[in-house]
Formats: C-alpha cells, structure tokens, sequence
C-alpha cells in the first residue's frame, strides 16, 4: 500500500477525533482501511509461504495451510 494512502488513513482519523466525518469522508476511511488490511493479509501469507519448519535433524519442512 502506498506511503500517501496511509497518511489519508491517518488524516482521516485525526478528523473523525475533532469531528464527525462526512459520508463520503467515511465511505473513503472504510474504502482505504479494507485495502489496508488486504495488503497487509497478503503480505502475511506471502510470508507464511516463505517459512519451513527445522526439526532436530537439521530437516526442513514447509509449513502446510489448515483447512
């Protein structure tokens, strides 16, 4: 997520703790906040992905998703 949408986030907050936002105002914090979490979801799983387990042996297993 870029730098500038995080400091929209951010802004928004500031205002809605001054003030009531507008409709649009809010309908935009729940727009960037969903993106905002998806990234970061994406960028957990990406993660995961990338992580083995070393057991005593020195064997490498990749972690498994669970259903």
């Amino acid at each position: 997520m870029e730098q500038s949408k995080i400091d929209r986030i951010n802004e928004l907050a500031r205002l809605a703790k001054e003030r009531e936002l507008t409709v649009e105002e809010l309908s935009e914090r729940t727009a960037l906040r969903m993106e905002y979490i998806d990234s970061m979801k994406a960028s957990l799983v990406g993660q995961l992905e990338r992580t083995y387990l070393v057991d005593e042996k020195g064997n490498k297993t990749k972690l498994k998703k669970k259903k």
